[in-house]
C-alpha cells in the first residue's frame, strides 16, 4: 500500500509513512492492539483492523489511518478465515472508525493488489 501510495509524484506533502505489523507482537507494540484482542479473535478479525487502525493514527500523529489484515495465501487459510479473508479498517480524527471484511480469489499477489485498491478505495469514499 505505501508503494503505491508512494508512487504519486509529491506524496511526501501527505503521506506520514507505514507499518507492516506482521507479526502478532509487532501489532501490540507498535500499533497499541491489546494483546486480549489478538488472543480472543486471532490476527485476522474485525476488532484487531479496527485496533490497527486507531494505533496508526495516533503512532503516526495523522488525520487519517488504514489497517488490512489477512490470509493472502496460498496456505494459512481455517474454515472460518479462508484464504483470501481480509478485514480492513479505515480510522479518521473525529469520526468513528469503520470496517469491513472481503474475501479476494485468486492467488497470493492476486489477493494482495484486490487488498490494495479496495483499502484505498475506503480512504476516498465513505460507505
Amino acid at each position: 500500500m505505501a508503494k503505491t501510495l508512494t508512487d504519486i509524484a509529491g506524496s511526501s506533502a501527505w503521506f506520514r509513512g507505514g507499518v507492516v505489523a506482521y507479526s502478532n507482537d509487532l501489532k501490540a507494540s507498535l500499533l497499541m492492539v491489546p494483546p486480549s484482542l489478538l488472543e480472543l479473535h486471532g490476527a485476522v478479525s474485525e476488532p484487531v483492523a479496527r485496533a490497527m487502525a486507531e494505533g496508526a493514527l495516533e503512532a503516526a500523529g495523522a488525520d487519517a489511518a488504514v489497517a488490512v489484515t489477512g490470509v493472502a495465501g496460498p496456505g494459512g487459510g481455517t474454515a472460518d478465515k479462508p484464504v483470501g479473508t481480509v478485514w480492513f479498517a479505515w480510522a479518521r480524527r473525529g469520526v468513528a472508525t469503520r470496517s469491513r471484511r472481503e474475501r479476494f480469489a485468486g492467488d497470493r499477489d492476486a489477493v494482495r493488489r484486490a487488498t490494495v485498491a479496495r483499502a484505498l478505495k475506503g480512504l476516498v469514499v465513505d460507505e
